[in-house]
């Protein structure tokens, strides 16, 4: 399994700094960016200046979508990258959330993610794409052939056949084994029936990690699954109860959820968080002793998800890099 770290864009530079290498040292082999450019700031920005100061590490958005940049200026800003850290970047691509929706915007279709991430391909590798209502076909005259990994954010059942038919990896905002193995194996499902071999398709689990105290780190993650409550509401909303599509497990707990406050968006102090319970905290995230963190690890393994991404988003991530590094990651290499 790699190990990741997320940042949102709040971070001060010098702490970013130094938390990467640390990473690094840890382990860590990917830092990956939430790209909302009105809540924090521009994440990009950042990469270029973490990939500076690390030697092996890969970077890239956890997410970014159709909807927020004209393709070509993606697509230069994302090849440009992979360039300059001597082809470390891979891509995340969702349909857009709070990038979009705090300016009044809505999601990109499925179908236009879908085009997009075929034509961030093509035009990071230096072919000729002609998209959207342009006029005429864009090309890098400098691009050298980059082709960063591309790995789809999805829940419902049309975005995990999405993800299966056309990423090289999926994302899942979850640290749930059940749930995880599930929407996996539906996304590898798709792909194998498009024809794809998915024998090197990639699952990454993003969620918070909080070693020590169980009841003091469930207070410190409680956001995140209100967090992901806004995403499943969604999928409820289009698909309904059916178990059929969505597994009762993933919907069931957004019950009592009476809405969410995208200015507070993914932090503690969201005031909608009181549908959250223990078990659904302890479900979500990975809590407790070094030793209760490898062994769902290890679960998570079992279910198919090659990557544990954390999101640093709860307090004391220097103490929480330094446990993996100095116990969680040693011990959960050993027990494989």
């Amino acid at each position: 399994m790699e190990f990741g770290i997320c940042f949102k864009g709040f971070v001060e530079p010098d702490r970013a700094k130094a938390l990467v290498r640390q990473a690094e040292n840890a382990g860590f082999t990917y830092c990956w960016f939430y790209d909302s450019h009105i809540l924090w700031r521009d994440s990009y920005v950042a990469m270029a200046m973490c990939m500076e100061h690390t030697e092996h590490m890969r970077f890239g958005p956890c997410v970014t979508n159709p909807n927020s940049r004209d393709w070509s200026v993606a697509a230069s800003l994302f090849g440009s990258l992979a360039k300059q850290s001597g082809d470390r970047f891979d891509i995340g691509i969702g349909r857009g959330d709070s990038a979009v929706r705090v300016m009044g915007k809505k999601p990109a279709t499925l179908k236009r993610l879908e085009e997009f991430t075929d034509a961030m391909r093509k035009l990071i590798r230096g072919d000729e794409v002609q998209y959207g209502d342009c006029p005429e076909p864009v090309q890098f005259p400098w691009a050298v052939g980059h082709e960063p990994p591309m790995w789809i954010a999805a829940y419902g059942p049309k975005a995990l056949a999405t993800a299966g038919r056309v990423g090289d990896g999926l994302i899942l905002q979850i640290a749930d084994p059940g749930i995880c193995k599930w929407l996996g194996d539906t996304a590898r499902k798709a792909g194998e029936e498009a024809g794809r071999d998915m024998s090197n398709f990639r699952v990454m689990a993003a969620a918070p990690a909080y070693t020590g105290d169980i009841e003091h780190a469930r207070e410190k993650v409680k956001w995140f699954p209100a967090m992901v409550g806004n995403h499943v509401a969604d999928i409820v909303e289009k698909y309904g109860s059916d178990t059929d599509l969505v597994p009762a497990s993933l919907t069931s707990y957004i019950e009592k959820r009476r809405g969410y406050d995208y200015s507070k968006h993914g932090q503690s102090d969201n005031p909608y968080l009181d549908f959250i319970t223990d078990d659904i905290v302890d479900s979500f995230a990975v809590l407790g002793t070094s030793d209760q963190h490898i062994a769902k690890l290890k679960e998570l393994e079992t279910a198919g998800v090659t990557q544990f991404n954390i999101y640093l988003d709860s307090g004391d991530e220097e103490k929480i890099i330094a446990d993996y590094g100095e116990t969680i990651i040693p011990g959960f290499r050993k027990a494989s």
